[in-house]
């Protein structure tokens, strides 16, 4: 039966890999994986030896039609991402809406998302969020600062660690030195930090301790007066 499975895996920790998704992994007719040398290292680990196929941002345009010719004829799919759950600032969205479109069953699998755990052991609220991703680099970017100054939830970015001073710096301009956040580094590595407190007192932090490796960073929602 024709299906569709998205497949989150592991952000840093391969002990996080589920059973399940292991099995789903072996027993698929392919595997669409976003870079096949960094999923052929996980693939190994757990002895899976299905079939991949390359499934990036630069082709996932060109490769849907032959992908649904495939899932019509009967074969099982599953995409999987670097790390964490497909779909979430990584490619899977134009893939899974063309499934839907063809009548397509599409079967998202539960697993790792790196700004969960980053919302969580933030102290910041998390009864209500909003998840930005990440920012744009230029056009649009002063735009999206405006609205987000106003935005009362907490919000949750992805941001790389080059960028990640230009950042707080910016979120001095627009949001206040003062605002809570917390900067999540590596999760669920061996050097995971949490770095918490306004935003100037975090950005002197990394001023002294340039950062590294994958960051989620989660602000306060503007308070209410």
């Amino acid at each position: 039966m024709s299906k569709l499975y998205i497949v989150p895996t592991p952000i840093g920790n391969l002990e996080d890999m589920t059973i399940r998704a292991i099995r789903i992994l072996k027993e698929v007719d392919l595997i669409l994986a976003e870079d096949t040398r960094t999923s052929g290292k996980l693939l190994k680990h757990f002895e899976i030896g299905t079939h991949m196929h390359s499934h990036h941002m630069h082709n996932e345009h060109k490769t849907i039609e032959n992908l649904i010719s495939r899932l019509k004829a009967g074969d099982t799919i599953a995409l999987i991402s670097d790390a964490g759950t497909p779909a979430i600032s990584d490619p899977g969205f134009l893939l899974t809406r063309a499934c839907v479109e063809h009548g397509i069953t599409v079967e998202c699998l539960p697993g790792a998302t790196a700004f969960v755990p980053a919302l969580v052991n933030s102290g910041l609220p998390n009864d209500k969020f909003v998840f930005e991703g990440f920012l744009p680099d230029k056009k649009g970017k002063q735009t999206r600062y405006l609205a987000l100054a106003e935005e009362t939830r907490t919000m949750i970015l992805y941001v790389s660690p080059h960028k990640l001073l230009k950042t707080l710096t910016e979120f001095i301009t627009y949001f206040g030195e003062d605002r809570p956040i917390c900067v999540s580094r590596e999760l669920s590595k061996l050097h995971e930090e949490n770095i918490r407190g306004t935003v100037r007192e975090v950005l002197t932090h990394f001023e002294n301790k340039p950062p590294k490796g994958e960051i989620v960073v989660i602000v306060g929602g503007k308070p209410s007066k």
